[in-house]
């Protein structure tokens, strides 16, 4: 099942990733986060002042999914290995099998 899932999740994980990082730049932190630096209010002030505990949470269930994505990924690519499926586009070859001579 993960093996056909491999390549889905291999699309679908570098965008959680870019969302992962402005999800986290857009947070104001003790400096201000990158908001304040282009002459912002800050990313919890600008949203809201229930706003930093709101991105916080957003922001922790988003890291749990984007980890549990990467290992269902990373098992995903060892059962195509297994079943001799090869990499994910359609034009790449299975492995060429080991044959033992004896």
């Amino acid at each position: 099942m993960l093996a056909l899932l491999a390549p889905i999740l291999a699309v679908i994980l570098p965008f959680l990733s870019i969302f992962l990082i402005l999800l986290i730049l857009v947070q104001r932190g003790k400096g201000g986060g990158l908001v304040g630096a282009f002459g912002g209010m800050g990313g919890q002030s600008a949203f809201g002042a229930k706003a930093g505990d709101v991105f916080t949470r957003i922001t922790i269930v988003t890291v749990i999914f984007w980890i549990a994505m990467c290992i269902a990924l990373l098992l995903g690519m060892k059962a195509r290995e297994r079943e001799g499926l090869g990499g994910f586009g359609p034009g790449d070859p299975p492995p060429a099998a080991m044959a033992t001579e004896e």
